[in-house]
Formats: C-alpha cells, sequence, structure tokens
C-alpha cells in the first residue's frame, strides 16, 4: 500500500528512513527549519519526494515522522510542530512518529520530568493526532547500512493508543525490512524510552549494549 508520507526535519534520520520509504514506493513530502535544507533533501530523495511548507506536510498525510534531535534542542521540535499547526490541530487523525530521544548526549539520562515521556509531551502538543514511538533505538545509518548489508531484520518496538496508527506504523517498519512490535500504550512509552537511554549510556560508556541484555526466546517467561 502506497501511501503520502510527511517529513518534518531534515536531518540524518529524516533522510534515512525517507530513502527506505521512498524506495518502498511512498509519497514524501519533507519540510525543514528553512526551504533550501527542505529542497536539499527532496532532491537526494528523488521523484517521489518534494519540498513544502511544515503545514503543507501535514495535510492529508498517512502519517507524519517527526525528525527532529531533541537530545540537542527541545525548543527545536516545539517551534517545528508550531509551524506544522499541530496546536490549532493540523495533525488529527494523523499517524504521528515519534523517533526522539530526549537524552543527556554521552550519558543518556533522559530530560523529560520524573515520569513523564517525550511521546507523552509530542502528543500534548498536537491535539487529536496519534502519537506512535518508533524507530528510536537504532542510529539512522542502520537504515542505510542494512540495505547494502544484507543483514536479518530488526525489531522495531512501538507504543502508541490508536490501532490504525500502529498498523500504519508497522506497514511502514516493514518496508525498511524490519519487524514491528507494540510494547502497549503511551502508558508504557516512557518504559521504552529509557531502554534507549540505558543502550545510548552503555555505548558511550564503552560496553556494548547487546552484552548486557540476556537472549530470551519469545516464550521466556
Amino acid at each position: 500500500m502506497r501511501m503520502r508520507i510527511g517529513i518534518l526535519g531534515t536531518g540524518t534520520l529524516a533522510a534515512a528512513l525517507g530513502e527506505g520509504w521512498a524506495l518502498a514506493g511512498h509519497e514524501l513530502a519533507v519540510a525543514g527549519r528553512t526551504s533550501a535544507r527542505a529542497q536539499e533533501l527532496a532532491d537526494r530523495l528523488g521523484p517521489r519526494a518534494r519540498a513544502v511548507t511544515p503545514r503543507q506536510a501535514v495535510a492529508d498525510r498517512d502519517a507524519v515522522l517527526l525528525a527532529v534531535l531533541l537530545a540537542v534542542s527541545w525548543q527545536g521540535a516545539e517551534d517545528m510542530l508550531r509551524s506544522a499547526g499541530a496546536a490549532d490541530g493540523s495533525l488529527a487523525g494523523t499517524a504521528l512518529i515519534d523517533p526522539t530521544n530526549a537524552v543527556e548526549h554521552g550519558v543518556g539520562v533522559l530530560l523529560t520530568g520524573p515520569g513523564e515521556a517525550m511521546a507523552q509531551r509530542i502528543a500534548r502538543l498536537c491535539p487529536g493526532a496519534h502519537v506512535v514511538k518508533a524507530f528510536h533505538m537504532f542510529p539512522s545509518d542502520h537504515w542505510t547500512r542494512s540495505r547494502a548489508s544484507g543483514k536479518p531484520p530488526v525489531t522495531v518496538a512501538m507504543c502508541g493508543d490508536d490501532p490504525r496508527a500502529l498498523h500504519v506504523v508497522g506497514e511502514l517498519v516493514r518496508d525498511l525490512g524490519a519487524a514491528p512490535a507494540v510494547l502497549g500504550s503511551l502508558d508504557r512509552v516512557r518504559q521504552l524510552e529509557e531502554v534507549a537511554g540505558f543502550t545510548i549510556g552503555l555505548a558511550f560508556a564503552g560496553t556494548d549494549p547487546n552484552s548486557a541484555i540476556p537472549r530470551l526466546s519469545s516464550a521466556a517467561a
């Protein structure tokens, strides 16, 4: 199924996921903080992508990718959502993918308040949007390397409240050669974000995170 996907952001993750989705035949609308950056990424992604304004990127989309590095600047993400008219309900009914990691660089400690998750904060800024946490566990270059290397598929853990939005994002995960796995609703999303912080902290400390996670079968209790 071909989808219309809006991408808010022009960084490395936006480019990596956008490339995979363009190859899968989806239509991409790319918006950035400047029209020049949006045009540059759209040109790179090919004929299925076009540069638009943030408001145009979220209009009549099946899914919208929020690709802003919150660990660098939460204000940047808030500004992007404001530019897209999120507070006015422009994302209502849309699957909004949140791949952000609001963590302290090199440490992995979450920058959100006690008990707060970034995906829930984004949901509050976007009334009516169906936020799905996904794509935050792997660095952007994984998605470009995996297509070239033919490595076994990875699992993309997700959280979200809306079944249709989870289905839409799950299909986009499969289009990248990965397998979707729903952990639960947004009530559990902080747990998923903590896993990313844990992984990032170990990696920057010089420890392979894979060595710290037991390999259990899916049937293990």
